[in-house]
């Protein structure tokens, strides 16, 4: 007998994050991908013709973010609303997600394990909404597990990325540049998202711009202003901030 599969959508404006969610979505025998869109008209237009039965929705996308979508669709009684997952970078949607009817609440960067449950979690139907009720009203509280990896871009190919082999992370402007073994990965999300879900007994956020790994800095040496510059093994060199000089200061009495 063959298993139905459930018709799924992927709407999502970052080529990084839509193409590890598409392979995800192909891993998994219970869904069928019928369309990946790129912002948000061309979503809405999917929904109306395709009608997929679940969407995995991005909430920040061009011409209209995904809770847009989702509001004029509702006006139309000619297409019932589809099973939403909704994946963002941020966490003050959570009531706005739960309003719209929204199963689960994937803030990234999000696991493929954490991705996995949410999806099945979803195909459980109606009674899967009810349950998720709780983390959705709560979603800043809902990713609390620590990252073990991180999918990113080299060579043409998506790879994940191991965290213990991350140095540092910085802030470029909506991206984070992610540096492993001499090799600076762009991610589209911001470096709080990263700040939320590292361990922070090994990660330190030493200014407003950069996270270092301390299994990878060798040296804090006084700088000016009496602010404590970080060195690590490969060279770079980076001023922590007024306030984390310190606190560091004062852990190493």
């Amino acid at each position: 007998m063959t298993m139905k599969r459930t018709t799924t959508l992927i709407a999502e404006d970052e080529p990084l994050a839509s193409e590890g969610l598409a392979e995800w979505v192909r891993e998994l025998p219970e869904l069928e991908l019928v369309g990946v869109r790129a912002d948000g008209p061309g979503t809405l237009q999917a929904l109306r013709e395709l009608a997929p039965e679940l969407v995995l929705m991005d909430i920040h996308m061009p011409g209209m973010n995904g809770l847009q979508v989702l509001r004029a669709l509702a006006g139309d009684p000619g297409h019932p609303p589809p099973t939403v997952i909704f994946t963002t970078a941020y966490d003050e949607h959570a009531v706005a997600a739960f309003e719209l009817h929204a199963v689960d609440y994937l803030l990234k960067p999000f696991s493929q394990e954490r991705f996995v449950e949410a999806v099945r979690h979803a195909l459980q139907g109606v009674g899967a909404r009810d349950a998720a009720l709780p983390a959705l009203a709560a979603a800043s509280h809902a990713e609390v597990e620590p990252l073990t990896r991180v999918l990113v871009r080299d060579g043409g190919k998506i790879f994940p990325l191991m965290v213990d082999a991350i140095e540092c992370l910085r802030s470029d402007t909506k991206y984070t540049a992610i540096v492993s073994r001499g090799r600076s990965h762009l991610v589209r999300l911001p470096l709080s998202a990263f700040e939320k879900r590292l361990d922070a007994s090994r990660f330190l956020k030493i200014n407003r711009a950069c996270i270092v790994n301390l299994d990878f800095v060798v040296a804090m040496v006084p700088g000016e202003n009496s602010q404590l510059e970080v060195q690590l093994k490969d060279g770079t060199r980076v001023t922590a901030s007024r306030e984390v000089s310190r606190q560091l200061r004062a852990d190493s009495l």
